[in-house]
């Protein structure tokens, strides 16, 4: 029995990218656990753009059935404004039959972000990413003071979830405190992932 965590995100210059990979690791070391990587494509003005099905690197693009099989799910988004960009916005207003169904209620869920600037509203982003998620009846985790890098941390990282302060040209790698946090997230929520499933299946 192995409990499948699906990372979505969506990144414009690879930063929210970095975050997800170090989640995956995170849920790669929990015994009973898999990580799935899988991001969205980009929304365009024009009615007539289509994106090809498999983006030219990376993970694949989500759909729908990624979301309904999963045991657990952390999402992840640059800030627009303080908010998801588009794109995340897009492919979760498309989950209504999922909400209709109940297909995510009582699944393990965390977000994460990055952001231009060190105060560019990455915890109302967090915030916001999870009211869908609330609305789909997921378990929201956070991230505990217990680990320490959150105290410390002179970067990104907040208890509402992993981020990442990226830089106005989107080139500042990723701190040894943001990549903590990060894997500290996706092992939380595959801890919770496979704790949960054992009890649903025993």
């Amino acid at each position: 029995m192995t409990a499948t965590i699906l990372v979505l995100y969506y990144s414009r210059q690879g930063s929210t990218r970095l975050l997800a990979e170090q989640i995956a690791r995170g849920i790669e070391g929990v015994d009973g656990a898999e990580s799935v990587l899988r991001t969205v494509p980009p929304v365009s003005t024009v009615c007539e753009a289509t994106e090809a099905a498999v983006p030219a690197d990376g993970p694949p693009y989500a759909e729908k059935d990624d979301l309904r099989h999963c045991d657990g799910l952390v999402m992840g988004s640059p800030t627009r404004f303080g908010n998801m960009a588009a794109p995340m916005k897009h492919f979760l207003d498309g989950t209504s039959d999922l909400w209709m169904s109940g297909s995510l209620a009582g699944r393990p869920a965390a977000v994460f972000t990055s952001t231009g600037s060190l105060h560019g509203g990455q915890e109302s982003t967090l915030l916001s990413m999870m009211l869908p998620l609330l609305h789909h009846g997921m378990y929201i985790i956070g991230l505990p003071y217990t680990e320490s890098a959150l105290m410390r941390t002179r970067e990104g990282g907040t208890p509402y979830g992993a981020s990442h302060w990226s830089g106005a040209e989107g080139d500042r790698a990723l701190g040894d405190d943001e990549q903590t946090l990060a894997r500290h997230l996706g092992r939380r929520v595959a801890t919770a992932a496979v704790q949960l499933k054992r009890g649903r299946e025993a």
